[in-house]
């Protein structure tokens, strides 16, 4: 019998609940939504909050080293970071050496945003109710995960 021919049996059909895929997606989701009630008092969303998080590490970056650190397309970033500018967190100028390349930098208040987010990741474990080990090592066998599908 050819492979085309071959009947599945209904057995052998995926079931959604078995899928890897699946559970990560919904951690994600649910993930994002324990993260909204305490970022919208600072008017972030959780992908601002990301990029904050690069930009507190080292500021100005290129539109380019964002996306790189947050596995995102500049078609994705440049309407973000536009609504980050309008909100005062960010400011973004041409490169001079390169006017190419945008520069994201951030403003006084992006400096400020950092003290008052400080507590953000604790209290967002908190609502998870796992501890930082847990969370470190769950952190890893995800990014081993990613570095399989790279």
């Amino acid at each position: 019998m050819s492979a085309r021919s071959e009947v599945i049996k209904l057995e052998d059909c995926p079931v959604l609940d078995e899928q890897l895929c699946f559970a990560l997606y919904t951690a994600t989701h649910r993930i994002t939504r324990a993260y909204r009630p305490l970022l919208e008092p600072l008017g972030l969303t959780y992908v601002q909050y990301l990029v904050l998080l690069v930009l507190w590490e080292q500021s100005p970056r290129s539109v380019g080293e964002l996306g790189h650190s947050l596995f995102l397309d500049s078609g994705t970033l440049t309407p973000l970071l536009k609504r980050m500018e309008r909100n005062g967190f960010i400011k973004r100028t041409r490169d001079a050496d390169d006017e190419r390349r945008v520069l994201i930098e951030l403003t006084e208040h992006g400096h400020k945003t950092r003290g008052e987010a400080a507590k953000i990741s604790e209290n967002a474990l908190c609502q998870l109710q796992i501890n930082k080990p847990e969370a470190i090592l769950w952190k890893q066998r995800i990014l081993d995960l990613v570095a399989h599908l790279d």
